[in-house]
């Protein structure tokens, strides 16, 4: 048997019984609350519904353009991408590598940082280790991963930026062991919380 409920002004929905042997029971909760679909085109699960820990969007940028430094002062690596969250609530996951990382003098390392605006979030030696008097080391890729909480529903960007830990030799991306087409990679992922 089916149930027929008719609408205020036109329309219906029918509660259609189960084609199924034996008796099924449909527990209607005790409190308001919205019905949530999918399945055909225009039904989706509203954002807001989604539970703690669901990633609400993604972005994601890259670079390949080779770059260098011999500063001791952090400078844009060319790596940023943008994200405006839905929700101030909201967490930013934020995994990022840097590729084709090299330096061709002595005495010195590459150091990274992750930003959010002018802010670092996070430093980071994106290198083997100091390598004293070796003059030149190419190690391939370094990777940071952290969490943000921005606060805002306004765009956002973040980027990494790197230096020379000392003066003394260049530091670059994209281009180590004189092999260009190295790509880095940043992914924002809005978090619901």
């Amino acid at each position: 048997m089916s149930i027929v409920l008719v609408g205020s002004t036109s329309g219906s929905v029918t509660l259609q019984e189960p084609a199924v042997a034996g008796t099924t029971v449909l527990d209607l909760p005790a409190v308001s609350g919205t019905v949530l679909t999918t399945g055909s085109s225009g039904q989706s699960i509203p954002k807001a519904a989604l539970p703690t820990g669901s990633v609400l969007q993604v972005v994601n940028a890259t670079t390949s353009t080779p770059v260098s430094s011999s500063s001791s002062t952090y400078a844009d690596t060319g790596l940023t991408a943008s994200i405006t969250p839905l929700y101030s609530t909201s967490k930013i996951l934020i995994t990022a590598t840097l590729s084709g990382c090299g330096k061709a003098g002595s005495n010195t390392q590459m150091n990274a940082a992750l930003q959010r605006g002018a802010t670092v979030l996070k430093y980071f030696e994106a290198s083997a280790g100091y390598t004293g008097t070796s003059a030149a080391l190419y190690w391939g890729t370094s990777s940071v991963t952290y969490l943000d909480s921005p606060a805002t529903t306004s765009s956002t960007t973040y980027k990494l930026t790197f230096k020379s830990y000392s003066n003394t030799g260049a530091i670059y991306l994209h281009d180590a062991g004189g092999v260009d087409g190295s790509t880095s990679m940043i992914t924002l992922m809005e978090i619901a919380a």
